[in-house]
């Protein structure tokens, strides 16, 4: 796409490649987390939600693009739709990686501008890129630009938070925003804490910032023409149905990740899905538990995701156990998942 594009043609040609998507595309989406949301977990996450956004662990563009680490693209095409999360600040760099993930089948690209880690501040992306609101754009465009040259549909969204440091007033993530719908972007994915840069810990950073839903309500209300997702302490399905009646969508982190049994709940209450048993979603599970064993995957990979499928039921304690010690071991298969269910069942 020429240099010269406007603003408001930048914003068409990125509303012409959602003409198959709306917000409720993003109704329920699973964060990206590192360590966490890897394929497997995506995978089983898929079965729980059918209709869930899922989204990868954040890789940089500088892994895709200079590392050559194509591998980190690689995704079941049972997990669509899906959408690759990128870190960088570098728009032509960025623009090549989001190529090639659209070339890998990505539905989405997501560019990440909240993670408050002192690893990613130093390759200068995460939350730090929100004081620089201005080549978040320009990163933005660089991406929206590439992707319309590829033929496919594919929409650059954000993942910021409602602000870093000092800069904490409703007029800072205004702007921010306001350059965002400039460079094309339509789909805003807001954590409703904001970052402290340097002092806290990105877990503290998940904790002790106080969560403000009301300024990304008011975000919505200021922007309709913005799909506005909104993340950040939320665990029940009660809590989705009261941001749903503000904002487009809701993105779970770790409530999806330690109590993954709350995404079927989610297909239920809000796509009258029946709600499968946590037994059926293990069964459902293990042909792709044996493919991945027959691919020389061990079992440990993938049964880490599952530990908390039973949070807070009885014989929950038993199934982690059973898992934590045998998945480790030489030769462990789908027969450590069946020894996994029995405490559950006698428990029941």
């Amino acid at each position: 796409m020429p240099e010269n594009v406007t603003a408001p043609d930048r914003q068409e040609t990125q509303l012409q490649s959602q003409k198959s998507l709306d917000s409720s595309d993003w109704r329920v989406c699973v964060a990206p987390m590192m360590d966490w949301t890897d394929r497997h977990c995506r995978y089983f996450h898929r079965l729980l939600a059918p209709h869930a956004r899922l989204y990868t662990e954040m890789v940089t563009s500088a892994a895709l693009v200079r590392g050559g680490q194509l591998r980190l693209l690689e995704h079941s095409q049972q997990e669509h739709p899906v959408a690759l999360q990128l870190g960088g600040s570098e728009p032509q760099e960025l623009a090549e990686a989001a190529v090639l993930g659209a070339r890998a089948g990505y539905d989405e690209i997501n560019l990440n501008v909240g993670c408050p880690s002192d690893r990613v501040q130093a390759g200068r992306f995460g939350a730090c890129l929100m004081l620089e609101p201005e080549l978040v754009g320009a990163c933005v465009a660089a991406m929206g630009d590439a992707l319309s040259g590829t033929g496919r549909p594919v929409p650059v969204t954000v993942k910021c938070r409602i602000g870093v440091d000092d800069q904490d007033d409703y007029a800072g993530l205004q702007r921010f925003t306001e350059t965002m719908l400039r460079a094309g972007v339509t789909v805003l994915m807001v954590h409703a804490r904001k970052a402290w840069l340097q002092g806290l810990s990105p877990k503290e950073n998940r904790e002790i910032p106080p969560l403000d839903y009301a300024r990304v309500y008011q975000l919505k209300r200021e922007f309709p023409e913005l799909t506005v997702v909104i993340n950040g302490g939320i665990t029940t399905v009660a809590q989705v149905r009261e941001h749903l009646a503000q904002v487009d969508g809701v993105m779970l982190g770790r409530a999806a990740y330690h109590d993954p049994y709350l995404l079927a709940q989610l297909e239920t209450a809000l796509y009258q899905a029946p709600l499968l048993s946590r037994e059926a979603v293990l069964e459902r599970m293990q042909p792709y538990v044996e493919s991945e064993l027959a691919r020389g995957t061990a079992l440990k990979h993938i049964s880490r995701h599952l530990l908390g499928l039973y949070q807070g039921q009885p014989g929950a304690r038993g199934f982690r156990r059973t898992l934590s010690e045998g998945a480790h071991l030489h030769g462990a298969g789908w027969s450590l998942l069946e020894q996994a269910i029995a405490p559950t069942r006698a428990a029941a």
